[in-house]
C-alpha cells in the first residue's frame, strides 16, 4: 500500500544492485529516463555502508524531484513482501538485510525490492519485448540462468516470493553438480558458462579455432564459441547444437508449466542473435507437445544492460 508522503509524487528512481556496481536512473510518470548514475561496489565492507552509497546515489540522480517510490532490484535470496534480502549474491555481509525498512527510514518514501531477474522480467514485460503479451516467461542465459514469470500481466512471486528459479529445476539428475548443491540443473547444461567449459573440455582432444580467438581473453567463453560456429569450426558447432538442445528442453518444461505467451531470452547468450534463436525455435517445437505448437514465441529481450533500472522502476507504474 503506498504512503501517504508520496501520494501526489510523480518521479521513481530505479536501482540495479549488483556484485561489483549500483546503476541507479530517475524516471518520470511516462517511464522516460531522465537521468543515470553507477558507481562500483567495491570498498564497502558492509551492508550498511553498500546501503549508505545507495541512499547517496539515490539523492544525487533523483536531483531534488521529489520521488513517487525506489525500486530496488537485488542479486540474491530476496523475500519481496518484506523487503529483505536473504542472501546478496557477491555482497559481503549482506544476509537477512531489511533493505525495505532502511531505505525508507532514510528517504521517506516507499521502497520496493525484488530480485534482480524478477526485476528483468517485469522490466521486459512493461517496456521490452514482452509488451503485449499476457503470459510471459523471462529467461536470461549468461553466467547462470535466470528467470522471471508473469501470469494474466502480474509479476508471479510465490508463496515466499523465491518463484521462478527455472535455471535450477533438473533437467538429469545424473547431470554434473551445480553450484546450488544439486545435480543436473538446467543452467549446467545450458548457461552461457556452460558452453565454454563444454568447449574447453572438447578442445583438450581436438584442434579448434576457439582457442585462437580466446587467446587474448585469458579464457573461452560462450561468445568465442558462437563466433568459431560462424565460422562453421566442428567443436563449436557440436557444443551449441549440443547446448541450444538443453535449452530447448528447459523451454519445454516451462511451456507445459505455463502455457506462456511469449518467451524472452536475455542475458550475454542471446546476443548470439541468427547463430542462436532460428535453431532454437526448431528444436523447441520439436520436443514440445504437438498441442502446444504455435501458442508462444520465443523472441529476444529488448532491453539490454538497463532493464533491471526499468524493471524496479516500472514497480511504479
Amino acid at each position: 500500500m503506498q504512503t501517504e508522503w508520496n501520494k501526489q509524487q510523480e518521479f521513481v528512481v530505479g536501482v540495479d544492485l549488483g556484485g561489483t556496481k549500483i546503476a541507479a536512473a530517475l524516471f518520470d510518470s511516462e517511464g522516460q529516463l531522465l537521468n543515470r548514475e553507477q558507481m562500483e561496489t567495491a570498498g564497502a565492507q558492509t551492508a550498511e555502508e553498500v546501503v549508505g552509497r545507495i541512499t547517496a546515489m539515490i539523492r544525487s540522480v533523483s536531483g531534488g524531484h521529489p520521488l513517487r517510490g525506489v525500486g530496488m532490484a537485488s542479486p540474491g535470496t530476496v523475500n519481496s513482501r518484506e523487503g529483505i534480502v536473504i542472501h546478496g549474491t557477491n555482497l559481503p555481509e549482506w544476509t537477512n538485510v531489511p533493505l525495505k525498512a532502511w531505505m525508507e527510514r532514510e528517504l521517506h518514501t516507499e521502497v520496493q525490492v525484488l530480485n534482480d531477474a524478477n526485476a528483468a522480467a517485469w522490466g521486459e514485460y512493461v517496456r521490452g519485448a514482452g509488451r503485449g503479451s499476457t503470459n510471459m516467461v523471462y529467461v536470461t542465459l549468461s553466467t547462470g540462468i535466470g528467470s522471471g514469470i508473469v501470469l494474466d500481466g502480474k509479476l508471479f512471486l510465490g508463496s515466499n516470493s523465491f518463484a521462478g528459479e527455472l535455471g535450477h529445476h533438473i533437467i538429469d539428475p545424473s547431470g554434473p553438480r551445480c553450484n546450488c548443491g544439486s545435480h543436473g540443473c538446467w543452467e549446467v547444461f545450458a548457461s552461457g558458462t556452460a558452453i565454454g567449459h563444454a568447449a574447453s573440455q572438447r578442445m583438450l582432444d581436438q584442434p579448434s579455432v576457439i582457442r585462437e580467438l580466446a587467446a587474448a581473453d585469458g579464457g573461452v567463453n560462450a561468445k568465442h564459441v558462437f563466433e568459431a560456429k560462424r565460422l562453421q569450426d566442428p567443436v563449436a558447432v557440436e557444443v551449441i547444437d549440443r547446448a541450444i538442445y538443453y535449452m530447448a528442453l528447459g523451454l519445454v518444461n516451462v511451456i507445459h508449466s505455463f502455457n506462456p505467451d511469449r518467451i524472452v531470452i536475455g542475458g550475454g547468450v542471446s546476443r548470439a542473435g541468427e547463430l542462436l534463436f532460428p535453431q532454437l525455435r526448431e528444436m523447441t517445437d520439436k520436443l514440445v507437445m504437438p498441442s502446444y505448437l504455435g501458442t508462444y514465441e520465443i523472441v529476444p529481450a529488448g532491453l539490454r544492460d538497463d532493464v533491471g533500472l526499468v524493471g524496479a522502476a516500472a514497480l511504479f507504474r
